[in-house]
Formats: structure tokens, sequence, C-alpha cells
């Protein structure tokens, strides 16, 4: 992820600083309660979900339809087509064009999704890397595809341990440019991101985790995915891989859309691939749930959903939030 010092303007001061944040775990509930707090308390909500920026991705991104958002204004969604690239700095530079919006109207600005990479953007911001080389990338490019990905991330074990522990090997795109930027700043990027240690951005006590038991929330997630298919998440599917241009790269590889893409194709049995959903789901949600505890040791409040009604935790979280506007 790269940035100039125009991308990043958004970062000081944050534009983000007197907003709320809604997150937790995929399926866990936020899009309802979300709308529920808003209402109550006169917010606009701003998505805050990677998957949900893209066009006709409607059904596989669980995006809140018109009937959902019930009357709430709802921004960053529909930003691009599923053809387009978005980067990280482009959704902040519109998210903080939004919430300015939003503060001009006179309302709350309300974050609400379970994108971790968004979140720990705004709260702690990018480091400044430097710009590709397309040379250098398509070097590296070259030895994943003629000697495999492996032999790549072989690579980046040699020169940043610490960034191919975090990624996996069949992750090209992300082992080039740890590769690229060791090579172009001779300093890993492990070294430069440093998530956590530098202050945040905006006071983590303003973000809210919303959490349920493990078997709870996976059967939450079984049973979504379940109402997806019966939604059309199949044509959806179909509709989205014929348009022309076809999905890029990222919007593709959202999970669903490509095991479906696999059913479409004759590679996978219907029911096989709607398994596979499912269990990528959960694990994607593990370790969604794995960096908000990381979150919570920063400061963020978890709201636990066992046993509380939804007019419950409406109630706990607008109370806290209550506090900061009093």
């Amino acid at each position: 992820m790269q940035t100039t010092k125009q991308d990043a303007s958004w970062r000081a001061p944050s534009p983000f600083a007197d907003s709320f944040f809604l997150t937790g775990a995929t399926a866990s509930g936020k899009t309802a309660l979300g709308v529920a707090i808003a209402r109550e308390l006169g917010a606009e909500i701003v998505s805050l979900d990677s998957m949900a920026v893209y066009r006709k991705m409607d059904v596989g991104t669980a995006k809140p339809t018109l009937e959902e958002r019930g009357g709430v204004p709802h921004h960053m969604l529909d930003v691009v087509d599923a053809s387009e690239q978005f980067s990280v700095v482009e959704y902040m530079r519109q998210a903080a064009e939004a919430v300015r919006g939003i503060r001009e109207r006179g309302a709350i600005a309300l974050f609400v999704g379970g994108t971790p990479l968004y979140l720990k953007t705004m709260l702690f911001g990018v480091f400044d890397a430097p710009a590709s080389d397309p040379r250098l990338r398509e070097e590296l490019r070259a030895i994943a595809e003629k000697e495999g990905p492996y032999a790549l991330w072989s690579i980046l074990r040699e020169e940043d341990p610490e960034s191919a522990l975090r990624l996996h090997q069949n992750d090209v795109k992300r082992v080039v440019r740890a590769i690229e930027v060791v090579r172009l700043t001779g300093k890993p990027m492990s070294a430069q991101l440093k998530e956590f240690s530098a202050p945040p951005l905006f006071e983590p006590g303003r973000i809210f985790i919303l959490t349920r038991e493990r078997d709870e929330l996976y059967d939450r997630i079984n049973r979504r995915v379940d109402e997806m298919m019966r939604a059309g998440f199949l044509e959806e599917t179909r509709r989205l891989f014929e348009s022309d241009p076809p999905p890029g790269p990222t919007a593709s590889k959202a999970v669903g859309y490509r095991e479906l893409k696999d059913v479409l194709d004759g590679r996978l049995a219907l029911e096989e691939a709607v398994e596979t959903i499912k269990r990528l789901t959960r694990n994607f949600a593990k370790r969604q749930e794995t960096w908000f505890r990381s979150l919570t040791a920063q400061g963020a409040r978890r709201i636990d959903a066992a046993g509380k009604s939804a007019d419950a935790l409406r109630e706990e979280i607008c109370g806290e939030i209550r506090k900061y506007l009093e």
C-alpha cells in the first residue's frame, strides 16, 4: 500500500477523531444494531466494509438493502465498479469527505463494519511506503510464475522473516510488495508497519466491538450463507463474471464469489461450494476476533451480546456515546 503526501492528507489532524465505530466479526449483528443506534442518535452511517464499496456485489457482501437501512443515510456503499481497484488510501480519502459532510449537517458519523485494515489505518495511520518499481515487480512475478510461489516466498523469508511469517506463500501480490519495499528502502516492511507502536490518532474508547460466543457466531454465519444462497448469490455471481469488463482481482477474490464461480465453471459442486464458503467465512471471523482482542488492549470497548436483546444492546452503546456528547 503506497501513499504520497497528497494521498495522506486525511491523516493530520484525523477527520475521524469525533466519529464512533461499531465493529465486530462477520455475522455478529452489526448492521441492524448500527441502524438502531443511528436512528436513536440522529447519526449517519459510514460503511467500514472493503467489499461493500463495489457495485452489483450486494448479496454476497451482505450489503444492507434500502429497507434494512431504515431511512438512515449510508455512505461508502457502491462507490466503484467491481472491475476497478480501490485502495485503502482512497477509502480513507472518500470516508474523510463523507465525515466532513456529516459534520456540516450537524450529525454524528457512525462507522459500521468489520474490515480490520480500514479501522487499523484510521486508528494508527499508514507508513509512507515507496512507489512501486515496475521492473522489479515484473522480475519478482516472473520468479513466482517460473519457479512457483514458494520460491518467491523463500526470498521474502530471507529478506524479511517477520513479513514471511505473516503472509501465506500463495499470496503472491503481497509477497511481491513486501520484497519490493525492503529492496527499495533497505528496511523490512515489518519494521515499518509497527501498527501498535505509535499512539492512536483518536480515542480507542470510541470503538465498540460486538462479540458473541463462538458457537453462536458460527451458527449465525452458517445460517447467513444459507440465506444468501436463497437470495440469489449464485445468480449474482453469474451476472458479475459475465459483465464486461469482468470483476478485478480484488473483487473477484471475495469469499463466496470465487467458490461460486467454480460452480458455474463446473469445477465444484454447489453443495461443496456452500460448505466451503461457510468454512472460509468462519475462518475469517476467527482472524477478525484475534485482531479485535489486540484492539481491546488499546482501549476499545467489547460489547458482549450474550443474553441481551437488541434494545438492550442499543441502549448500552447509545449510553456510552452520549457520555462523549455531553
